[in-house]
């Protein structure tokens, strides 16, 4: 497996509607881990799905060494489908099965091959990613999200692949079942080309590809040394351009000195021809000689701004939009000590069975406390958001915001600033313009609907209305924030969660996002109990 490898030759694509994705795009992935990084709609599962044959080229090639394995960001499963035909055993399995029960027809032995080892491979595979107690006959649709994308890596891998492409293969992933694929990562050898903004498995990486203004540019380590190299340029690229800066102005100045000597020059042998009584003829030769001096200066000087205004913008596009959001929110403070919500024996009932175990949870939030809510996939975490903004029990909350993962806090119809002038109406026009744009929302921006916006824009109008809610919320209810944001809306996420003043619980199964917010309390709910954990050890899961 060694020898696997991706190459892409002069690709380019476009949609239907002839919006250029790629144009005579060239790189090539080794044998390795290689993590592909790019904000939102760069077109990063695209190329995934040109280099596993789903789209075709307009032009150039795509060369794959070894057999592909490719699992997609949503899986094309039907819910009847079993295990084993999701694993694609199943004509294996059945023959298998007819051989034990006497049937010794040719056609059995041609369909197992030599896989007659097939049940203890899976099983093995199975038991890696979590699921090693899954009957083969179990249908799909009885599985939880997180165990369909595993089932999905399962299958992938028991091809033997030696070129693997997996696209955000974390989503929808507890913290139990992420930790399993990363072990599984970290034991596969062949090339690995790997979409994620799971900055946990990115870390794990051998390198980072990133695809930047229709280019791939690699970078050598882990995500970390990316960060570190990204923000190196950044610091190189910004001193270049305040040089360049004050290079126009220094330009400028002797262009504009250049012109008022020559003006004065002019002005004084004007008047000293005159005073000499030269003949015409000399006079007008002296002129003419000194307004082509005078215009030859001006040419070099003009040209020098020039050349220094394009050495500004050759610097300026070295120079990277970092698209930070600062805020302060001191509207969403909440003194220490001060009780935000207080629930006993709290309790959801589904289909007659009770969510939480004996009597119901207990929780108490006092002060800017910083939760996060941790569990398996099922285990409740959603309903006890819900429970806490008194959704499920039909009553009114206070000061209390709750983002779901679906986003649909806002008016879908209305555009980003008329959903601000709805959440809070008596702020100024110009001030809400104002934090609009803090917001990254520029120009036109503003004015699009809510429904038009993508998922790292959505989330950055909700922050923005729920944030500056009139009166604003003290206590944030989140849950998986992170789900399908890119990297850069995950850290402006951070920002702003860094500026909030008040108490938030949050859901994730990002580690390093939790760690990131500053989260100083940790609660996991399992098995219908809601209990203290323990924060991750970022250092001895890390490489």
């Amino acid at each position: 497996m060694s020898d696997a490898f991706v190459v892409c030759s002069n690709l380019s694509f476009s949609w239907p509607d002839d919006t250029p994705v790629f144009q005579d795009l060239s790189f090539s992935v080794p044998a390795g881990r290689t993590g592909l990084v790019a904000p939102n709609g760069a077109g990063k599962s695209t190329l995934l799905r040109l280099i596993a044959g789903e789209l075709r080229p307009a032009a150039g090639s795509v060369t794959v060494g070894g057999v592909l394995g490719y699992l997609p960001q949503t899986l094309p499963l039907a819910g009847e489908l079993t295990v084993a035909e999701v694993l694609g055993i199943a004509p294996v399995i059945r023959a298998l099965d007819a051989i034990e029960s006497g049937d010794a027809s040719e056609e059995h032995f041609t369909t197992i091959g030599n896989d007659w080892d097939v049940e203890e491979r899976t099983r093995a595979q199975l038991d890696r990613l979590g699921l090693g107690d899954v009957s083969f006959d179990r249908a799909l649709h009885t599985f939880s999200g997180g165990q369909v994308v595993s089932l999905g890596l399962a299958a992938q891998l028991l091809r033997r692949p030696d070129v693997l492409l997996l696209d955000e293969p974390t989503n929808n992933l507890d913290l139990d079942a992420r930790r399993k694929l990363y072990e599984v990562l970290e034991g596969w050898h062949g090339c690995l080309l790997l979409v994620s903004h799971d900055r946990a498995l990115l870390d794990r990486m051998d390198r980072i590809a990133e695809l930047h203004q229709g280019d791939v540019q690699f970078h050598g380590g882990n995500f970390t040394a990316y960060e570190e190299a990204v923000r190196a340029a950044r610091e190189v690229a910004e001193k270049n351009v305040r040089n360049a800066e004050q290079e126009v102005k220094r330009e400028k100045r002797e262009l504009q000195q250049a012109r008022e000597r020559a003006e004065r020059r002019a002005g004084n042998a004007s008047r000293n021809l005159k005073n000499a009584g030269l003949p015409k003829i000399f006079a007008g030769t002296m002129k003419r000689n000194a307004q082509e001096s005078a215009g030859k200066a001006h040419e070099t000087h003009t040209a020098r701004v020039t050349q220094a205004k394009a050495r500004l913008d050759e610097a300026g596009r070295a120079l990277r939009d970092e698209q930070k959001i600062a805020l302060e929110l001191p509207g969403t403070n909440v003194p220490a000590g001060r009780t935000v919500f207080h629930g006993t024996n709290l309790q959801v009932h589904y289909g007659g069975r009770a969510l939480f175990a004996g009597e119901g949870a207990d929780l108490t939030i006092r002060g800017p406390e910083r939760i996060a809510l941790t569990g398996p996939n099922g285990a409740g975490k959603s309903s006890l958001l819900r429970l806490i903004n008194g959704e499920l029990e039909g009553r009114e909350t206070g000061r209390v915001a709750y983002l779901s993962q679906r986003l649909d806090l806002l008016d879908l119809g209305r555009t980003v600033a008329e959903n601000l002038a709805a959440f809070a109406p008596g702020m100024p026009q110009a001030q809400r313009m104002n934090l609009l744009a803090r917001f990254l929302f520029r120009g036109a921006r503003i004015h699009l609907p809510v429904g038009a916006l993508s998922g790292g824009e959505r989330l950055r109008a909700t922050l923005a209305c729920v944030l500056y809610a009139e009166p604003a919320p003290q206590l944030l209810l989140l849950d998986e924030p992170t789900n399908n944001l890119d990297l850069v809306s995950v850290a402006q996420l951070e920002s702003a969660l860094t500026a909030y003043e008040g108490a938030f619980v949050v859901v994730s199964h990002d580690e390093r996002f939790l760690t990131e917010i500053g989260v100083d309390r940790w609660l996991r709910l399992s098995e219908g109990r809601l209990e203290t954990g323990a924060a991750p050890d970022l250092g001895t899961s890390a490489p």
